[in-house]
């Protein structure tokens, strides 16, 4: 039912109260949630239902776990699902396991404990659960971890010489090559350190963000940022790239992210524009074409690249 409702719309204050409690309430329920959201992501979201769809009308009137043929006859309908969506299936994994997506895809992958990883495009990670402590390397990309809260097993996730440690909490991590470990909390308190360095762990909280950079020494760098901005750069989760003051080069930059079609800007000029807006994440032809009507450009569209001039 809550993965309805999210679908659906944003969810009032009361709603959002009640479904943070929900998960709280055992740990399966945050496992349960990641995986028919993921179902979500391989079918048509719940508001495309039309406006006298009734979230309320999928609950269940009793609190009895599907069958066996229930949950195989689902999983069939995933499968089949994803071999013509861009976005893969839910899996549960056990104490080890590598998944990775490719450009423009996005994965949801349930883990054993009831936490849920989401996978960015062009992002991987690498598994390692033992009896003390929940493990997650993540080796190049960014991840969405909802961690199911568990304080005698701590969830740590490794990114280059940085580690993220939590109970149970929201929060992102981003690992790219050309810039440094971003690890951007929604909810819960995260720890950020660098073990070789020998600090202290620097704790942040809801709506804040902290930064690491690639050299030994580099510092472990926190600060508040506004609702908004989270929400921009939490966009992704649902195929879209938010922008608000970026320069049009560090959009072509981040629309390399999701498609092989390159945005090449010819004028330097052009290229220090800055944007906003809300765009699909894998149409870099679309958003040049927005971008060139807005700036009074060009947008000239050749084999494997859409080219932006004035």
């Amino acid at each position: 039912m809550w993965a309805a409702r999210v679908d659906s719309g944003p969810l009032s204050p009361e709603q959002e109260q009640a479904h943070k409690a929900w998960l709280a309430s055992d740990v399966r329920c945050l496992g349960a949630f990641g995986r028919m959201r993921a179902v979500a992501l391989l079918t048509e979201r719940a508001r495309a239902l039309g406006p006298d769809f009734n979230p309320a009308d999928f609950a269940p009137t009793a609190a009895v776990a599907p069958s066996r043929r229930v949950m195989l006859q689902a999983g069939t309908a995933i499968a089949a699902t994803a071999l013509v969506g861009a976005v893969s299936a839910w899996q549960v994994i056990r104490h080890r396991g590598r998944y990775q997506t490719g450009k423009g895809e996005v994965k949801v992958i349930a883990l054993k404990d009831g936490s849920v990883v989401t996978l960015n495009t062009a992002s991987e990670i690498a598994v390692n659960y033992s009896d003390d402590l929940r493990g997650v390397e993540l080796l190049r990309g960014e991840a969405l971890f909802d961690v199911a809260k568990n304080v005698t097993r701590p969830f740590v996730v490794a990114a280059g010489d940085t580690r993220v440690r939590v109970v149970g909490t929201s929060f992102t991590v981003r690992h790219l090559e050309t810039a440094p470990v971003q690890v951007l909390v929604r909810e819960g308190i995260v720890e950020v350190f660098k073990p070789a360095a020998g600090d202290a762990p620097v704790r942040i909280t809801a709506n804040a963000m902290a930064e690491a950079g690639g050299g030994e020494r580099d510092m472990v760098v926190a600060r508040q940022i506004p609702v908004a901005q989270l929400h921009r750069q939490m966009a992704w989760q649902n195929g879209q790239i938010a922008f608000e003051g970026e320069t049009l080069a560090q959009a072509a930059g981040e629309f390399a992210r999701y498609s092989d079609t390159r945005i090449v800007i010819a004028d330097p000029a052009l290229a220090r524009e800055e944007i906003a807006g809300l765009f699909k994440a894998t149409d870099p032809v679309g958003f040049a074409k927005t971008i060139a009507i807005s700036l009074n450009a060009r947008a000239d569209i050749g084999e494997g690249e859409v080219r932006l001039t004035r």
